[in-house]
């Protein structure tokens, strides 16, 4: 029988214990499903950290978490380039583990027992990774964006976003401090986020919070013109389409 290759692995998990449990039940079966401890995290945003310069074949992820939970950092992870297989740890919580089988995600049970783990990182080898549309069925909306730039994984707060505009195949999100490219559909965000932006252009969501008002510019010669949104943290009023001009009324209260 050939020899498996080393498959390199990242442990998240906010409880010290249980992270040492997951390293030693690694080193137990280490003759039948061998791998690499790379690091360790407590967190999901830790986790991003370690990602922005490793590359681990195989997270092993908690789901409780605080500062950013599992399902929320899985989200992230497999937005990256070449992304990470990922197999959630969760105590017995009956809609996390009927979502996860719904949606073919692996996921192991805590207590973890040396036996699944072996066979989820079997799994591993023999599958592709998950890929996010699958968690976005089930997730909550994400509290973050992401964006990489030269190496570097940026959190944007979703909280702080003013405006996402579609531009070319990159989505431009303006924060109230400057503005990141997100690989990522604006339909996409538009439906994640249904409660939190509206759509005032085919190309063009805006942050209901941070609507301060409305302006109509002539058109030439004195014509009908068009209507305009302005936000907080953005000096110029973003254009209204004639065609959404009335949603956004009835939405804004324009």
């Amino acid at each position: 029988m050939d020899q498996l290759e080393a498959l390199n692995v990242l442990i998240v998990d906010d409880e010290a214990p249980a992270r040492e449990r997951l390293r030693d039940l690694l080193g137990d079966i280490a003759n039948e499903q061998p791998t690499k401890l790379m690091g360790m995290a407590g967190n999901g945003i830790e986790a991003l950290r370690f990602l922005e310069s490793q590359r681990p074949d195989v997270l092993l992820v908690d789901i409780r978490m605080p500062a950013m939970d599992g399902i929320e950092f899985a989200q992230h992870a497999t937005r990256l380039e070449n992304p990470p297989h990922i197999v959630f740890i969760t105590a017995y919580d009956e809609y996390a583990v009927q979502a996860f089988e719904l949606n073919a995600i692996d996921y192991l049970l805590k207590p973890v027992r040396a036996e699944r783990l072996a066979s989820a990182l079997d799994k591993v080898r023999r599958v592709a990774p998950v890929t996010h549309d699958k968690l976005d069925q089930f997730a909550e909306p994400r509290r973050h964006l992401t964006c990489s730039e030269r190496g570097r994984i940026h959190l944007i707060p979703i909280g702080d976003v003013v405006f996402l505009k579609a531009e070319l195949k990159y989505v431009t999100a303006r924060s109230t401090e400057r503005e990141y490219l997100l690989e990522e559909s604006l339909v996409q965000l538009e439906q994640e986020f249904p409660e939190r932006f509206v759509r005032i252009h085919r190309n063009c969501l805006v942050a209901r919070a941070a609507v301060v008002g409305f302006e109509r510019a002539l058109g030439e010669d004195g014509g009908e013109g068009h209507w305009s949104v302005r936000l907080n943290s953005v000096p110029d009023a973003l254009p209204i389409s004639r065609r959404q001009w009335a949603h956004v009324r009835s939405e804004l209260g324009g």
